[in-house]
């Protein structure tokens, strides 16, 4: 399938065999399983998870792929394309009954972040999520306290979910070479949550407003959001930074806040 790569969509088509194989173990896909691929691509992850699970749902951007996928991938099984932009859309309405979507996505790098919100976003339809990032992403989300890559998505991502970075991936696994190095991620939702989030606007602001000014002490930076004697109430020594902060204290003060604003 010949396709040049755009860089407008941030394409980067993975071709190593072994690279394909060790991700379709990890998903480790069945039949009957409802999954729907990000950014399909030329296929190559597409044609294992579509023969292993018989049905497949894959949200492409780039209509000139389509048709070219479609054909190739006709005798695998039912493949459900939809051209559409991954950032605007609805995961969920994919969804039957009570049953949740295995998310697999290699995503572009130049988007990564905005489209990791927007799955949060629809966190209580997924199952699971399997995801290639750029390595230096994937360290940003499964940092601790402290690290010099912890940070918002760090917070918002263990709130909601447990995550594994699986294994790395070299350069030379895509077609273009990217210049980084990449990772495949595990997100698996914490049901129940371990530490219950009761206003998760309020807690996103929160941690926005903490990472936004993070050389700030957090009396400074969390002015106006929080007073410092709720801080104190929450255990938090106000001189402290958003980054000394573990996921338990931010959703701890948040719901410390939500009670202050609803007056129980």
């Amino acid at each position: 399938m010949e396709h040049q790569a755009r860089k407008r969509f941030g394409q980067n088509f993975l071709h190593d065999p072994l690279v394909i194989q060790r991700i379709h173990g990890a998903i480790g896909a069945r039949p009957g399983e409802r999954l729907v691929e990000i950014g399909p691509g030329q296929g190559a992850i597409t044609q294992g998870l579509l023969s292993a699970a018989g049905t497949l749902d894959v949200v492409e951007l780039d209509r000139d792929l389509i048709e070219p996928l479609r054909r190739r991938l006709a005798a695998h099984g039912d493949l459900r394309i939809h051209n559409a932009d991954a950032l605007n859309f609805d995961l969920c309405a994919l969804t039957g009954g009570d049953e949740r979507l295995r998310l697999v996505g290699n995503l572009p790098y130049n988007i990564s972040t905005p489209l990791l919100f927007r799955f949060l976003e629809q966190l209580d339809c997924l199952h699971d999520l399997h995801l290639m990032l750029q390595k230096e992403v994937v360290d940003r989300i499964a940092a601790d306290p402290g690290d010099k890559t912890y940070g918002r998505l760090s917070v918002m991502v263990q709130s909601r979910c447990e995550a594994s970075c699986l294994f790395r991936i070299g350069p030379g696994a895509f077609t273009p070479a990217p210049k980084v190095e990449s990772a495949f991620l595990r997100l698996r939702p914490l049901r129940p949550p371990l530490h219950p989030i009761e206003d998760p606007d309020l807690h996103a602001r929160i941690v926005k407003a903490a990472f936004g000014q993070r050389r700030k002490t957090l009396r400074n930076s969390l002015s106006g959001l929080i007073e410092p004697e709720q801080l104190r109430e929450a255990g938090i020594d106000p001189i402290l930074r958003a980054e000394n902060l573990d996921v338990a204290s931010y959703a701890r003060l948040a719901n410390l806040a939500c009670k202050s604003v609803t007056g129980d």
